[in-house]
């Protein structure tokens, strides 16, 4: 509980422009974002099977939310279509749909992370130096302010606010700090996360400049804006109420099952990757995590909150900033309620520039030169699925990237079988075909350019008894071979695997 205290918070202050950064980008009421983050932190995280994931409205599902509130029109339908979204998640994890998440290569995973956190550093840094045109939380590469994710680099140096950019710089020096060896050596200061000290001092700086230069001072679009509510009245105003009546609208039912595809899958991708985190190595149940979120999109859909999924930028904030046990994610949902029932006006003070910083320093940890190097070491078919993941999740957005990453990793697997799964050598007239694991149609092309190689007069050794499976279009091929084997006068011998196909199929060869 010591760990977790100052993570929830650290978690709370890269959560909240977050969840408003994605409302706004959605095209949704800003609150939505807010009571998503809540519910999200609170009855996710108290259902959930992970100790470290913390879960959201999701940069991923933007275009999605956008487009669906678009074409439903209706705020109430669309956020009837969250409810049935989480209904069909409960549906997925009682399946046991959950075991998809574990068929992802673990250089993608990797690779998902490495992106993300170039992805912050990249989208970060114009916020950093006080350009916040595009709003917080976006990953994708084509930006809504008709930028994209490197153009938008050259535009914010065109536009830099200069106490923004102090502000951003003495953010970063400070979390440096921090993380040196000197700082550490010192126990008390441990007990105070980075993140805080930089909001701190951030919003300290910006003060004294309001005070004593305000020319210099932020305006209110570099800095959080969370709604404010001037009476209990006004703060329930801020909900809103699925509609049932839009059930028998067949625009609500796609998307509905759109979202909890997408939600699921992003889901698992996220708890996999915080696994792969976590210092203790601990396993989230996939099965597990989706009726946890499916609980918390019907409640979120029902107080008219954004869809959720486990989002990684958080739960890495959470992992870097020392959280131990899910009691930060659930500490962090309840400060978050909160925050905006009683001190909303004390957070609109702090600068997205220090909140910017915090969020690169935590790109910089998830895509470190080590692990570049880490994956190098280990071979192409390691090295390159993880690069093609992270190139192509910067040039699309995380759905999309890990496809394509998930897609190169196959062709690996497949080309590391192809060639592994037959073995062929030969001394003088003697050759030996040993087939070994899987033998599939794919290994054709090979086995019969070798079988026609073989020269006359000959002896082959067809050795299949390490086989756990050989394809019917094999077992075929060598068949074809067998009665033609003897016009070469090519002696053959077959030592056959307890595979029954191989002893029915195979005919007798000629001694």
């Amino acid at each position: 509980m010591a760990a977790d205290l100052p993570a929830s918070i650290v978690v709370l202050l890269v959560a909240l422009p977050l969840c408003l950064g994605i409302a706004l980008g959605s095209g949704a009421p800003l609150f939505s974002g807010i009571i998503a983050g809540i519910v999200g932190g609170i009855v996710i995280g108290m259902l959930s099977g992970s100790h470290l994931s913390v879960s959201g409205p999701a940069a991923g599902l933007t275009v999605i939310v956008a487009s669906a509130i678009i074409k439903l029109q209706v705020y109430e339908a669309f956020l009837l279509a969250v409810v049935i979204a989480g209904i069909i998640q409960l549906v997925l994890g009682f399946i046991k749909a959950g075991i998809i998440g574990d068929y992802v290569p673990n250089s993608v995973i990797k690779g998902m992370l490495a992106a993300i956190g170039l992805i912050l550093i990249l989208k970060q840094m114009p916020h950093l130096v006080g350009y916040d045109k595009n709003f917080e939380g976006d990953e994708t590469f084509a930006q809504g302010d008709k930028d994209n994710t490197f153009s938008g680099l050259l535009s914010a140096i065109k536009y830099i606010t200069p106490s923004a950019a102090v502000i951003g710089g003495l953010s970063l020096l400070i979390l440096i700090v921090w993380e040196s060896k000197a700082v550490k050596k010192i126990k008390a200061l441990q007990l105070v996360p980075g993140a805080l000290i930089v909001v701190l001092v951030g919003t300290v700086v910006n003060e004294w400049f309001k005070a004593a230069k305000p020319d210099y001072a932020l305006e209110t679009k570099h800095l959080v804006a969370l709604p404010i509510a001037h009476s209990a009245k006004e703060f329930f105003s801020f909900f809103t109420f699925p509609d049932i009546k839009f059930l028998s609208n067949p625009d609500v039912w796609v998307t509905a099952v759109t979202l909890a595809i997408v939600a699921s899958l992003e889901t698992l991708l996220g708890i996999e990757a915080v696994d792969k985190l976590d210092p203790l190595k601990r396993v989230t149940p996939p099965n597990k995590e989706l009726k946890a979120q499916g609980a918390g999109n019907i409640i979120s859909g029902l107080l008219g909150g954004l869809p959720l999924t486990s989002v990684v930028v958080r739960s890495s904030a959470n992992v870097a900033a020392g959280a131990k046990t899910k009691a930060s994610t659930i500490m962090h949902g309840v400060f978050m309620l909160v925050c905006v029932m009683f001190i909303p006006f004390i957070l609109n003070r702090i600068p997205l520039s220090a909140l910017a910083a915090i969020l690169i320093f935590t790109g910089y940890k998830l895509a470190k030169v080590s692990l570049f190097k880490d994956f190098y070491s280990k071979g192409w078919d390691q090295f390159v699925p993880f690069v093609v993941t992270i190139a192509a999740i910067l040039m699309t957005d995380l759905l999309k990237g890990i496809c394509i990453g998930i897609v190169v990793g196959l062709f690996y697997m497949v080309r590391s079988n192809f060639r592994s799964s037959v073995f062929v050598v030969n001394d003088n007239e003697h050759y030996l075909i040993r087939l070994r694991k899987d033998v599939s149609f794919l290994n054709k092309p090979i086995i019969k350019k070798k079988l026609e190689d073989v020269p006359a007069n000959a002896f082959v050794l067809i050795d299949a008894h390490r086989a756990d499976f050989i394809d019917k279009d094999i077992i075929e091929e060598i068949n074809n071979f067998l009665c033609h084997a003897h016009l070469k006068n090519i002696r053959v011998e077959i030592k056959k695997s307890q595979y029954k196909q191989m002893h029915t199929l195979f005919n007798e060869p000629n001694k």
